[in-house]
């Protein structure tokens, strides 16, 4: 593919090839913004304290309601331009970044602002302590104040990859991570700002992204780019994007949910450091599904423009590819969870008690995370294709009907594994009910494709 990008390719170039090109700078770009965040983790944990983790633990169900929007909108978004180039429809894909646009500048502004009007009695609700509101609210204020930088940023950056530019998003991905682990040391241990300086870091990070992507679109070289008149609001477009990007709205916003009662699980039969030990492994486990996530980002345009396409044998050929990819990682994950807890927790803080809360839950909640990848990578395929129904379903049995029924019963006869247990409980039954709907789905698919090749001869 050529540095200006050719969103053509999508339809003719080898999947597998395409599946590196456009999934390699997608995981190098989540895996280094995952790796911030454990390094950010890091860098409070030792710069502020032990508490200080689970300041931050809490903030976790917020900052996910927070993103869910912008993931709405940017997921949605990206979906739809693919879809819309698969199609040779150009002028569609750039009123859909011009709406996208609009779009994150309002919700960014409301829901920042909402949150941080009513910030103290909902991080109470979350399971904040008199010890630990402190940390989260300082974290959350700056974090707030810069959301709409947040939406504006990764909405870009999702369009950016499916316009046929995976390599420069990647390229902005890791200027931002590169800002922010430079501000956030410098912050902390030299301006000693605490948790305050972490969140100034993320939020400048953010700032940069933004404007770097902004200058992207601005270019009339860009395969797709700002136009006059493309920035109004369209009712249709509007529903497209949000139909397509409930799913991880959804999902996040069901994440939010769990995080909140297993952090008031949490609270009840381990504590506040027992908040924090679930920090730690959240971030580890993080790191895997974000790399995973990358693998889907490359997935997302080859699947979509070429569903639009309707050339079927491709877009199942780019989801198997990747779930090989994705349950890999995933595999890879739990046995360094596994075999390496102790170490990966002590890098976090010195307190014996949290080292030896955080190694325990590793090895337990992560006892089922093969499955993981096999989950994520199959929800996201569904949005992908414009199947946004079914990815929600599979988003909301696992979170709703599982999970949250796991973290209510399972405590009750294990005490504090039982929540650690609740995750791959969840997974397993999830995991199952997902490769039902997958063979289901994968049939009709086939089905189609013999019915679009059958019409072509006649």
């Amino acid at each position: 593919m050529s540095k200006r990008g050719n969103a053509n390719d999508l339809g003719r170039e080898k999947i597998g090839k395409l599946l590196i090109q456009y999934s390699g700078p997608a995981i190098i770009a989540t895996a280094a913004a995952s790796l911030y965040n454990i390094i950010d983790r890091i860098f409070i944990g030792q710069g502020v304290g032990p508490l200080a983790i689970s300041g931050l633990a809490l903030t976790f169900p917020l900052m996910n309601i927070t993103a869910a929007f912008g993931s709405m909108v940017g997921i949605g978004a990206s979906a739809m331009v693919s879809i819309r180039l698969g199609q040779h429809d150009r002028e569609g894909a750039t009123r859909i970044l011009g709406n996208a646009v609009m779009l994150n500048i309002i919700l960014g502004l409301a829901v920042g602002l909402s949150a941080l009007a009513f910030l103290e009695p909902v991080l109470f609700i979350l399971g904040a302590s008199k010890d630990t509101l402190p940390y989260a609210k300082e974290f959350m204020q700056i974090i707030l104040l810069g959301n709409i930088f947040t939406h504006l940023y990764l909405g870009l950056n999702n369009i950016m990859r499916a316009s046929g530019y995976p390599g420069k998003a990647m390229t902005i991905t890791l200027i931002t991570v590169a800002v922010n682990l430079v501000l956030a040391p410098l912050f902390i241990f030299v301006f000693k700002w605490g948790i305050r300086g972490a969140a100034f870091a993320t939020v400048l990070a953010q700032i940069t992204g933004t404007v770097i992507g902004t200058l992207h679109f601005s270019k009339i070289d860009s395969f797709v780019h700002f136009l006059p008149g493309y920035m109004k609001l369209k009712k249709k477009i509007i529903r497209d994007i949000v139909s397509i990007g409930m799913s991880n709205f959804l999902m996040l916003l069901c994440a939010s949910l769990v995080t909140s009662i297993m952090n008031l699980r949490l609270r009840k039969y381990g504590g506040d450091f027992a908040i924090g030990a679930f920090g730690i492994i959240n971030s580890i486990g993080s790191l895997a599904v974000m790399i995973v996530i990358g693998f889907t980002q490359g997935m997302q345009p080859i699947a979509g423009y070429n569903y639009g396409a309707r050339q079927t044998s491709r877009v199942i050929r780019a989801y198997w590819l990747t779930l090989i990819a994705g349950t890999g990682v995933t595999s890879f994950g739990f046995l360094i969870a596994e075999f390496f807890p102790e170490l990966i927790s002590s890098a976090f803080t010195t307190s014996s008690e949290l080292i030896s809360l955080a190694t325990t839950g590793l090895k337990l909640n992560l006892l089922l995370f093969p499955v993981v990848g096999f989950q994520v990578v199959t929800s996201n395929f569904f949005t992908s294709i414009g199947k946004a129904k079914i990815s929600i379903f599979l988003s909301m049995t696992r979170q709703v009907i599982f999970l949250i029924p796991s973290l209510l019963i399972l405590p009750h006869f294990l005490g504090l594994n039982g929540i650690w247990l609740s995750g791959p409980a969840a997974d397993l039954s999830s995991s199952l009910l997902t490769l039902l709907v997958l063979l289901n789905q994968i049939k009709r698919l086939k089905a189609s494709q013999k019915t679009a090749q059958t019409g072509s001869h006649t």
